[in-house]
């Protein structure tokens, strides 16, 4: 089954480096680094709101653990956000 992951991170610099890594990984076939992207959220109590960068990322589900697991690894963020959908129609050309 293929999937999107949504990703969001502070700094371009980060971005491109977990897009690197996924894409020559082999755990995606593309990445999309979307750039300022605003992000409103509530945290530790208190209404934030920050420029972020947004990764979208193809890959499949089969490789989803493995994806998380690096962000994890590579991600500055205390809890990043990873959010997976199935892509249930679409012209797919994934490996």
């Amino acid at each position: 089954m293929y999937i999107v992951i949504f990703i969001t991170v502070g700094e371009r610099r980060e971005a491109k480096h977990i897009a690197e890594a996924l894409a020559k990984g082999g755990y995606a076939a593309c990445v999309n680094i979307i750039d300022n992207v605003t992000s409103i959220f509530k945290w530790q109590g208190k209404m934030e709101k920050a420029k972020e960068h947004l990764l979208v990322i193809k890959s499949l589900e089969s490789r989803l653990d493995e994806i998380i697991k690096i962000v994890k690894q590579l991600h500055s963020h205390t809890v990043a956000e990873i959010i997976a959908f199935k892509v249930i129609g679409g012209i797919q050309g994934l490996p």
